[in-house]
């Protein structure tokens, strides 16, 4: 027989997830099952003892300076489980690596050189928070030293780093999450799995509408603060004077270290839609992109601020990427369409979300926990979790797609997404890779 107080327990568990997830607006239906599911993996997990601890690290902090501190909370997310220590942080910025040291306490210690830090032998898995130009390098290192890892998006900079860390991932069996956190909310999940079972009818097409990029500069140069290793900060990328708008939160307009809003938001919401679509594990056909280039001169953010890209599917059905519209995802099908975002999911005909999936339905990969899957994983070792390094890779590859085709004057591009090459095109082909600035280019 059942023990009461657990019986009791769990349904309470259920209902309080049940309401909780009820007013955000998700139907009926789907919030008893999601609540239900939440109940089953919360009461089936055990008590950690000390040889269950999880030791994890954080590489790339982030902090005040910048306004972003994605690693630091992605850290903060994961050592909020039980059975999670956090004994490193390390970050090039001493000023944001004081900041984690205070958030995580006296058994984290300090390093400015990740790969001190992943030669310690009690590590177990490791948070990348890093600028995208040194994910690639760091997540390489840490798989081949028998480390897990945690690495936000967009995960590279190119779609040769993406080949690169699938290889070495499959090669040494590392538990690999990309932070495509939107995988691991409701109402993105609900939104795929209508649209996977013909809920809308037979697709059409798909649109991620992201936000317009900034424009900026030129910039002036100004001196290296005491606080930053400005050498290690470009690691592979070129030699370059600093400039202050390169770094922490506006790397990212920059096409030496990120890839715009294209990877910034579009490695979320492309990822949302080639979920929907079913080929998150390929890619298109055939792209081609038209848009606003960014103002040209040396210290001024390289990187485009408002663009329109259709990629197509083998199947014909095509995913335009644009900086115009309502920020989310729109699927269209013969029979009516579903539009999701953060906070929102509608639909043509609210019955479309009201009617219950029959059983026999696809059913999409359930994670309600972004770090607490990746945790589950790790300590489980059966599954990779819901955004593993080739989601993660073919994903952001979508939108080096569009830049490519961007920098190449709104070429239309020719892709195989089996082996990953441009047909006929040596231009764009070399666009696949980027040089790396020794000693950073051995990975």
């Amino acid at each position: 027989m059942k023990d009461k107080k657990t019986t009791i327990s769990r349904r309470s568990f259920v209902m309080g997830s049940a309401a909780a997830i009820a007013a955000t607006g998700l139907p009926k239906w789907f919030v008893e099952e999601a609540a239900a599911k939440s109940a089953v993996s919360r009461t089936t997990s055990r008590k950690f003892g000390p040889n269950d601890q999880i030791n994890i690290a954080v590489i790339g902090a982030g902090g005040s300076k910048g306004g972003f501190k994605q690693g630091l909370h992605d850290t903060q997310a994961a050592a909020g489980h039980p059975g999670v220590k956090v004994i490193g942080a390390c970050d090039v910025d001493a000023t944001h690596l004081a900041e984690a040291l205070a958030a995580f306490g006296k058994d984290c210690k300090s390093y400015k050189d990740y790969r001190d830090l992943l030669a310690r032998e009690d590590l177990d898995a490791v948070v990348i928070g890093t600028p995208d130009h040194w994910h690639t390098n760091i997540a390489i290192a840490a798989m081949k030293a028998g480390k897990d890892v945690y690495c936000e998006k967009p995960l590279t900079l190119t779609i040769d780093e993406g080949k690169k860390i699938v290889r070495v991932w499959k090669e040494t069996g590392a538990i690999f999450q990309t932070g495509s956190q939107q995988r691991s909310d409701a109402k993105f999940r609900l939104a795929c799995e209508l649209v996977r079972n013909g809920r809308i009818g037979k697709i059409q097409y798909a649109e991620a509408h992201l936000p317009t990029g900034p424009e900026g500069g030129p910039f002036e140069p100004t001196p290296i603060p005491s606080d930053l290793d400005w050498d290690m900060w470009l690691g592979p990328a070129p030699e370059t004077q600093y400039v202050k708008e390169r770094t922490h939160g506006s790397f990212r307009w920059w096409l030496e270290y990120s890839g715009g809003m294209m990877t910034d938001w579009g490695a979320h919401h492309n990822d949302i839609a080639q979920w929907g679509l079913g080929r998150d594990r390929s890619g298109p056909v055939s792209t081609q992109a038209m848009g606003k280039g960014p103002t040209i001169c040396s210290e001024c953010y390289s990187t485009f601020p408002e663009f329109d890209v259709l990629h197509t599917y083998e199947d014909g059905i095509t995913l335009r990427t644009t900086n115009k519209g309502q920020n989310g995802v729109h699927f269209q099908g013969e029979d009516g369409w579903i539009f999701v975002s953060r906070g929102v999911l509608k639909a043509s005909d609210q019955k479309l979300l009201d009617e219950p999936l029959p059983e026999n339905a696809e059913r999409l990969y359930f994670s309600d926990d972004h770090t607490g899957n990746w945790l589950d994983c790790i300590r489980k070792r059966d599954r990779q979790p819901i955004c593993d390094a080739e989601i993660g890779h073919r994903s952001v590859s979508v939108c080096h797609l569009g830049n490519i085709s961007l920098r190449l004057g709104g070429r239309k591009l020719e892709w195989d997404p089996k082996r990953e090459v441009f047909k006929g095109d040596k231009e764009a082909n070399a666009m696949l890779s980027r040089p790396m600035r020794r000693p950073y280019d051995r990975i």
